[in-house]
C-alpha cells in the first residue's frame, strides 16, 4: 500500500526528497503544492521534474479520505463520516465561530477509555490513526470550505479517541499543520484534550509548543470520577493536578477544564464548591458541558435550573467559566454517536 503524502513535517518532506537523490528545496515545493494550492494528484506538481513524480508515485499518494455521511445542522455545524483506506470509519466535524472555522479532529478509530458517559466508547479502539490521516481530516474540510471561499483557522483534537494514547503521531500531526509553509495554523489555534493520561501531560509540558491543552475532567473527586471515568482509577486527580501545576510553571500556558454536567451525578451545589477547591492555584477556566443523552447512556442532561447554579457558584469563586455552545443538537451531536450508529450501534 502507498503511503500517504499529508502529515509530513517540512524537515520530514525535505528528507524524504534526499533519500530519493533530490534537492531538499524540492520538499518545500511538495509541501505548498499540497497545502497552498492543495493538489489531489501527484502528476500536478508541475515544477517537480517528471523523474521526481515518477519516483514519488512508486512509494505515495495523495489520499483523501472518501465522505460516506454528511450532516449539516440548522447552526451551520457540518458533520462528516470518513471512510479510511482500510475501510473504517470516523468522525470529523466543522464549527464555525465568530473568529473562524474550526476542525474537531478524531485520532483513534474508537476509544479505549471507556468514560461510561460517551458515545466514542461504545465501540472499543481498533487502531491508533496516523499523522497523515488525522492531517487528512483536516483538508476533507479544507476542500469543501474551497467551494466557498472559507479556510480552516483552528484545529481541536478532541473527536474519537484519547489523543495522548496516540501520543507520537498526534505531536506529528500538530506540526505538521503548524508548518508556516504549508497550513499554517498557529499553535495558539490548535488544541488538544486529554482525560488525563499524567505521563503524556508531563511529556507535553516540555514540546515548547504554545497549543492549548483542555483536560475532561467532569467530576469534583475521586469517587465520582471513578465511576464514570476509568482512568481515574490509573492517575487520581492529585496526579492529574501535580502534573497540570507542572505544566502551567514549565509553559506558562492557561488550561481549559471540561465538566459535563450529569443530571444528579456530578451537577450539585456541593459538588461545584468541591471543583471550586480542586482548582485552587491553577491558572485556568472551566467549559461547562451540557450533556448530549445517548440511548445506551443511563445518564440524563442536567436540569437547566441545576447548570446556572453551578455556573454562578463558579463565576461567584472568580473562576473563568463559560457554558458551552452547543453544535450540531439536530445531527447526532455526540461524539462518536454518527459513526457507531453507521457501525450497527442503535444510539
Amino acid at each position: 500500500m502507498k503511503e500517504n503524502l499529508y502529515g509530513y513535517t517540512l524537515e520530514g518532506l525535505q528528507n524524504l526528497v534526499l533519500s530519493l537523490g533530490y534537492k531538499k528545496y524540492n520538499g518545500e515545493q511538495i509541501l505548498r503544492w499540497l497545502y497552498q494550492s492543495q493538489v489531489t494528484d501527484i502528476d500536478q506538481m508541475s515544477n517537480l521534474s517528471l523523474e521526481l513524480r515518477e519516483k514519488l508515485k512508486e512509494k505515495y499518494e495523495i489520499f483523501i479520505p472518501k465522505i460516506e455521511k454528511k450532516q449539516i445542522s440548522s447552526d451551520g455545524t457540518i458533520k462528516y463520516l470518513l471512510r479510511l483506506s482500510d475501510g473504517n470509519l470516523v468522525e470529523t466535524v466543522l464549527m464555525r465561530y465568530i473568529y473562524g472555522n474550526a476542525v474537531c479532529v478524531s485520532s483513534q478509530v474508537g476509544c479505549n477509555m471507556g468514560c461510561s458517559f460517551c458515545a466514542s466508547g461504545l465501540l472499543k479502539k481498533i487502531r491508533d490513526l496516523t499523522a497523515n490521516e488525522m492531517t487528512s481530516e483536516v483538508m476533507v474540510v479544507q476542500h469543501d470550505l474551497n467551494k466557498t471561499n472559507e479556510r480552516v483557522s483552528h484545529v481541536v483534537i478532541m473527536g474519537i479517541g484519547e489523543p495522548f494514547d496516540n501520543y507520537d503521531n498526534v505531536m506529528q500531526f500538530i506540526y505538521c499543520i503548524n508548518e508556516a509553509k504549508g497550513l499554517a495554523i498557529g499553535a495558539r489555534h490548535i488544541s488538544v484534550s486529554t482525560s488525563g493520561l499524567v505521563p503524556k501531560i508531563r511529556q507535553i509540558s516540555n514540546e515548547k509548543l504554545q497549543i492549548n491543552l483542555a483536560i475532561s475532567l467532569h467530576a469534583p473527586n475521586d469517587l465520582i470520577r471513578n465511576k464514570i471515568m476509568k482512568v481515574n482509577q490509573a492517575y487520581n486527580m492529585q496526579e492529574l493536578k501535580d502534573a497540570l501545576v507542572e505544566y502551567c510553571n514549565k509553559t506558562n500556558r492557561r488550561l481549559t477544564f471540561e465538566y459535563i454536567l450529569l443530571k444528579g451525578i456530578n451537577d450539585s451545589s456541593e459538588n461545584a464548591l468541591e471543583l471550586i477547591q480542586y482548582l485552587n492555584g491553577l491558572c485556568c477556566y472551566v467549559n461547562l458541558i451540557p450533556y448530549n443523552a445517548v440511548n445506551e447512556s443511563p445518564y440524563q442532561r442536567s436540569d437547566e435550573k441545576n447548570i446556572n447554579i453551578f455556573y454562578n457558584l463558579l463565576k461567584k469563586y472568580k473562576i473563568n467559566v463559560t457554558i458551552r455552545r452547543e453544535f450540531g443538537k439536530d445531527i447526532e451531536a455526540a461524539c462518536g454517536q454518527l459513526r457507531a450508529k453507521s457501525e450497527g450501534n442503535k444510539i
